[in-house]
């Protein structure tokens, strides 16, 4: 089973009203917002990353990639 843990925030009092209102479960738009938001910018991170390690990986030859590929298939 899945640990969770508690987030809480304070929002106005007349937003609060109106969730009541429109029977808004806060909770699952919560974290679908925050699902996103972390899946947004873990991308922007490998972004960075794969631009950071770009001009290492344009030294290496395509041969000399497949030619890796076939002697770690063959050990």
């Amino acid at each position: 089973m899945q640990q969770c843990v508690t987030v809480s925030t304070k929002i106005p009092k007349q937003l609060k009203e109106k969730i009541e209102r429109l029977k808004i479960k806060p909770s699952k738009i919560l974290r679908k917002a925050l699902e996103d938001e972390v899946r947004k910018r873990e991308v922007e991170e490998l972004k960075e990353e794969i631009n950071r390690l770009k001009p290492i990986l344009e030294k290496i030859s395509a041969e000399d990639i497949v030619k890796s590929i076939r002697e770690d298939r063959d050990s």
